[in-house]
């Protein structure tokens, strides 16, 4: 008899096949095989990824029931990521977890991927009491989000354009840091002065969010130097300007989640996603809290990143609270809502 407790989770969204054990919401195994390939290319080849999960995503399960020493018997449903994300690697999750599903006689459980990261910072632990703030940060989405009762994910602001890591590797493509960019700037600018240079921070009504005219100022930074110019500074001064970019990103994050703690007034925060495995954010928000007196959480380094674990917690979290709208035939939804669990 499969243990009502232990879920399988599947993520395939972008370009990390990922799969992971929980059981009584703790994680017992999270695996994950990521594609290099597509950093000759400077960002993700959607048909290339596609492929990948095809080829790895069998080991991949196999490797996660191993370590979790779990047999497929004992599960009591597979949670699977069907949205947002690529419309390819998402469909190599969901057949496979349908499939999976079927053949053990269990539910498979179609989540939301930014719903995934909603809890990330969660697994293993206690949900925090209602109403937390949630800001998802990573580089397909920044959005800012109020979690109420009965686990209502209610959107405050996304970002009108670039997301924030999309705007770290952009700006690392120009800086021939390579893909993903995002670590590499972080690397960088923990040595560089971020008062180097004032680039832009945009502050919009509410609590939207927009990149896109930092990353272009950087451009014309650039291109304003000249070529000697240009050369001697990302010789001599490029930490320096690493953190100065990472300086106006942090700057409108805390900005807009220290502008929602006080109008919201809830005592909670979680920041979540790629990004907030980010040096200077995590700091940033370390001082905000403890100057607001505010609890600020973060996930471990494993579950900043796409992972699967954080996709059956979120199951596990929905179906403890009798949640199962999404049950038994998860329908794969690309540009799926922050919010949209049914």
């Amino acid at each position: 008899m499969p243990n009502d407790s232990v879920i399988l989770g599947i993520e395939s969204s972008c370009d990390d096949t990922a799969a992971a054990v929980i059981a009584n919401g703790k994680a017992l195994s999270s695996e994950m095989a990521s594609q290099r390939i597509h950093a000759r290319f400077g960002g993700v080849v959607p048909e290339l990824a596609s492929r990948a999960h095809q080829r790895r995503i069998v080991p991949v399960v196999r490797a996660a029931l191993r370590k979790a020493n779990v047999a497929p018997s004992d599960l009591a449903a597979v949670a699977v990521t069907r949205g947002p994300g690529l419309a390819g690697s998402l469909l190599v999750g969901l057949g496979f977890a349908r499939a999976y599903a079927f053949g053990l006689g269990i539910p498979a459980m179609g989540i939301n991927h930014l719903e995934g990261h909603v809890f990330s910072a969660c697994i293993g632990q206690e949900l925090p009491k209602s109403p937390w703030l949630c800001l998802i940060v990573s580089g397909g989405h920044t959005q800012l989000a109020l979690v109420e009762d009965g686990l209502t994910l209610r959107p405050l602001g996304t970002t009108r354009d670039d997301a924030a890591g999309e705007a770290f590797d952009k700006v690392a493509r120009l800086l021939d840091l390579g893909y993903p960019g995002g670590p590499a700037i972080d690397r960088l600018a923990a040595q560089g002065d971020p008062n180097f240079h004032a680039f832009p921070r945009a502050r919009l009504a509410g609590y939207d969010f927009s990149f896109s005219g930092l990353k272009t100022s950087v451009l014309y930074y650039l291109n304003g130097l000249g070529d000697e110019k240009r050369a001697a500074l990302m010789q001599r001064r490029l930490p320096d300007l690493c953190a100065a970019f990472q300086e106006a990103v942090v700057d409108m994050l805390i900005d807009a989640l220290e502008r929602a703690m006080t109008e919201t007034g809830v005592r909670e925060v979680h920041i979540v996603g790629g990004v907030s495995a980010n040096a200077r954010l995590r700091q940033r928000a370390k001082t905000l809290g403890e100057t607001c007196g505010v609890r600020i959480r973060m996930p471990q380094p494993a579950y900043c990143m796409d992972n699967a674990a954080m996709i059956a917690f979120a199951a596990h979290v929905r179906l403890a609270a009798g949640q199962t709208d999404a049950l038994d035939h998860p329908v794969m939804e690309p540009n799926l809502a922050l919010g949209t669990f049914a």
